[in-house]
């Protein structure tokens, strides 16, 4: 019995060390590095240096823009999109592929599409709107500071979506439909039935999507890097571009260490509410 026991262990330590040998120690490595000194700083002085960097600051300012503003977005497109796969129409699967092909899009990829799509003198967007004779002549979209963020935000929004969108579509198909039948033998009404027995059964699907999502637009790289490489000036730089600048363009290690251990921090307080929530549900 005691074999038995430890056997489901023995099975997962050779994973457990790759796991540990690939993520745990850069990541131990970082945390040393990040308390070294900087320029005439003693120990720690990295972490001081952040608060008085504007640069920083900055980065910090718009990955809580763009993360409040895509997930909100996600979760309201996703919440929709899978409203409309869930119900009764024909041909169901063939409109589910379709609203899963954006999130096969690598988001590097993504954002190099939507780059020239906004191109200011080739761009199809420009070309619409100027047929639309929404505009008298081309604009420089990516140019400007705060039509960047705008078009960074509605990229990763048509990018990212299919994700809440599963996560949000199994929820919706593992409510009980006799809780359906009873609302509708009660004479209650589609919105109703969507406020009393639809978002009550979501909510915890909801705050998965919602935190899971977080995560990831918190760590987002690809689609700022290929759509406006940070830019204009650094009015679309998150804190993932930040310290990969700082890390493989000004080569302060030091530097770039303390500021992805705030991330990390950063990462870790957004999962607190989807760790509790899971061990809620094993107790």
């Amino acid at each position: 019995m005691i074999g038995e026991r430890w056997t489901a262990y023995w099975f997962v330590l050779p994973g457990t060390f790759l796991l540990l040998a690939i993520l745990g120690f850069p990541a131990i490595a970082s945390i040393v590095d990040s308390f070294g000194s900087v320029g005439s700083g003693g120990f720690g002085s990295a972490y001081l240096a952040l608060l008085s960097d504007q640069r920083f600051l900055t980065a910090s300012f718009n990955t809580a823009l763009f993360v409040v503003c895509v997930v909100t977005l996600h979760i309201i497109l996703g919440l929709a999109v899978a409203l409309l796969l869930n119900a009764d129409i024909p041909f169901k699967w063939f409109f589910r592929v379709v609203a899963l092909l954006p999130w096969t899009v690598p988001d590097v990829i993504g954002g190099l599409i939507f780059r020239f799509m906004l191109d200011p003198l080739s761009g199809g967007v420009n070309a619409i709107a100027f047929r639309l004779q929404l505009m008298q002549g081309p604009y420089d979209w990516l140019g400007d500071p705060g039509w960047a963020m705008f078009s960074v935000i509605m990229a990763e929004t048509w990018r990212g979506y299919p994700y809440p969108m599963l996560i949000l579509l199994a929820g919706l198909q593992a409510i009980p439909k006799e809780q359906y039948e009873a609302a509708a033998i009660d004479g209650a009404g589609r919105w109703a039935i969507f406020t009393n027995v639809t978002l009550p059964n979501l909510m915890p699907m909801v705050l998965i999507a919602v935190v899971l999502d977080a995560i990831w637009q918190c760590r987002l790289f690809g689609m700022i890097f290929g759509m406006t490489n940070g830019g204009p000036g650094d009015a679309t730089q998150n804190l993932s571009l930040f310290v990969y600048r700082q890390y493989f363009q000004f080569f302060e290690t030091t530097y770039a260490a303390s500021a992805a251990v705030v991330l990390a921090a950063v990462l870790l307080a957004v999962a607190i509410p989807y760790i509790r929530s899971t061990l809620r549900e094993k107790s």
